[in-house]
């Protein structure tokens, strides 16, 4: 059968994208030179940070950006190398293999390949709610936490000794004055760019200047930390071979966390652009093209992409309007590739350390945890605790998510346990509130009416039947009992007994259950049970106003009073 257009472009996005025409592809041109102008140095300092051949930081800015633009939902996102995509994989292979060995980049290719064919399958699936379980907290956490160390781990290359260890730094020998000079430097110029002028490309000025610099002083010869030969042409058809299938497991847990982390970083660009485009989200497609890119990735001998959050605002005040800005990027990164690689030589490994510190800089902000202490105190915790165990278990870095997810997921079902239920009284504005909070008097001697703010599940039916059984206990004259159910949207099997052993014991005490405002669906249930069956002991009302008409409730004569209520009379059902 053959497909229509609208199939067509729900499989391969692209096809929507508009026809190009010369004022289009003008403004999209300018936003994807400003784009790879500032992806190219940033591709080279995340694959140091990444452990991995400098060269793979730009092969990744390549085949994978233009992958994920043509099969994403999000068309001006800039996919390519990150730093926190970059530091886990240093993370997760620390222990595995030597960074920039043969071994190291073979098992970041398998990370590729798994984390991609992880997000291909979720897209697919349709299954891209599944990462939602991570809330805020957890995820600030994570990367202020991810940010700290990033940032620690370049402190060794602004001094002059790449590759060494902080521990190193401190028992080695004296620093480069150059480095520190090119690194910090470099740090103020970008910093001062980046406040004043957001849409130039510094990154790539700073890095042509200082590799001027360091060329007209001989800093190679003198020893200095630089780029070096980095190899021209475009990426080779890479394969990493097999590995053992406890390689295999041991990468397990870190593809799910480059999964996770990379489809939030996608969530915060994406919902940007598509907040400024008009449009809803597409969670779904752009997992399937970020799965592609990290693929496409792996075949070009990278390590994973995600979406740059920082390069996908400048696409986006750059004036992109469509994907083709991007493919304009991989062009010029091509370009680049195939005759600009000598002109990286003399640039020093401090500069390339300092556009990473520049990048994480922005996401330190430890007034985020005060902020978040005011709102929630159980969501500050989580949030330490994740900022704490990321730092505290390095290099092993996704323990810190780990228990920030256990944390909040513990949190929800023991708020789901403990559902809010309460005794209400009517609020002289008309409204039924909290009777206990507000200090207002009950709707009636003999009536006790109540709210569960939850829904009548497995997970809090027992709540709800112990409340009552409490209340029949204290007050023995108690005629009636009211429940106030609009809160109440679903009730399961479980809640559907439970409500069904509350009426009978209510029953059999001589006390008549109200029910008001039950939804549709939850009403069902309780119909297919047959727990609504009428009876002179059971009534339901449509709205609140009708149950307290049948309660017997008279207004009061004075608004500024609290409103009494008359003993409830016998009630028929309604």
């Amino acid at each position: 059968m053959a497909l229509n257009r609208d199939q067509l472009v729900r499989w391969l996005p692209f096809l929507g994208w508009p026809r190009p025409s010369r004022a289009l592809l003008t403004g999209e041109a300018l936003a994807g030179i400003t784009v790879a102008l500032m992806v190219i140095p940033q591709g080279v300092a995340y694959a140091a940070l990444a452990g991995m051949p400098l060269v793979t930081g730009i092969y990744a800015s390549l085949l994978p950006a233009l992958i994920g633009v043509l099969f994403s939902a999000s068309t001006r996102l800039s996919v390519g190398p990150t730093a926190l995509s970059s530091l886990l994989v240093a993370a997760s292979l620390g222990p595995l293999a030597i960074p920039g060995s043969a071994e190291w980049v073979a098992l970041a290719v398998w990370l590729c390949f798994m984390s991609g064919a992880i997000q291909l399958v979720l897209g697919l699936g349709g299954f891209g709610w599944v990462l939602r379980l991570v809330n805020s907290p957890v995820l600030m956490g994570f990367t202020q936490a991810a940010s700290v160390l990033i940032i620690l781990s370049q402190v060794p290359s602004l001094f002059g000794f790449t590759g060494r260890s902080m521990g190193q730094l401190l028992h080695g020998a004296p620093p480069d004055f150059l480095a520190i000079a090119f690194g910090l430097g470099s740090i103020a110029a970008l910093w001062v760019a980046k406040e004043r002028w957001p849409r130039f490309p510094a990154a790539m000025v700073v890095v042509g200047a200082c590799a001027a610099i360091s060329a007209a002083i001989g800093y190679a010869l003198r020893g200095g930390a630089v780029v070096g030969t980095l190899p021209s042409g475009l990426p080779a058809f890479y394969w990493p071979g097999t590995q053992p299938l406890g390689t295999f497991g041991a990468l397990l847990l870190p593809a799910l966390m480059i999964t996770l982390v990379s489809f939030l970083e996608t969530a915060s660009s994406a919902k940007v652009d598509n907040a400024r485009a008009g449009k809803l989200w597409n969670e779904n497609q752009d997992l399937i093209g970020q799965g592609l890119a990290k693929i496409a990735s792996g075949f070009s001998g990278a390590f994973p992409t995600s979406s740059s959050f920082s390069r996908s605002a400048i696409n986006l005040y750059a004036g992109a309007q469509t994907g083709w800005a991007t493919v304009f990027c991989v062009v010029l990164i091509g370009a680049a590739l195939l005759w600009a690689m000598p002109l990286l030589y003399h640039v020093p490994q401090a500069v390339l350390a300092a556009i990473v510190v520049i990048a994480m800089l922005g996401l330190v902000r430890p007034g985020q945890f005060v902020s978040l202490w005011r709102i929630s105190r159980v969501e500050a915790v989580t949030a330490l605790v994740t900022f704490v165990l990321t730092i505290a278990t390095s290099p092993s870095i996704y323990w810190g998510v780990l228990a920030g997810l256990l944390m909040s997921l513990s949190h929800y079902m023991y708020r789901h346990l403990h559902p809010r239920i309460i005794e209400v009284g009517l609020h002289p504005d008309g409204s039924l509130r909290d009777r206990h909070l507000w200090n207002l008097p009950p709707l009636a001697p003999q009536v006790h009416a109540m709210r569960m703010d939850a829904e009548l599940d497995f997970a809090t039916a027992s709540t709800l039947e112990r409340a009552i059984t409490v209340q029949l206990a204290m007050r023995p004259g108690l005629t009636d009992v009211c429940l106030f159910a609009q809160p109440i949207n679903r009730i399961d099997v479980t809640g559907a007994e439970v409500f069904g052993s509350i009426r009978r014991l209510l029953e059999s005490k001589g006390v008549r259950l109200h029910l008001s405002g039950l939804k549709l669906p939850a009403q069902q249930v309780l119909e297919r049970a047959g727990l609504l069956a009428p009876g002179p002991m059971l009534a339901i009302y449509r709205t609140d106003a009708e149950a307290l008409a049948a309660l017997g409730y008279l207004p009061a004569p004075d608004r500024e009073e609290a409103p009494s209520l008359s003993p409830a009379p016998a009630c028929a059902d309604s």
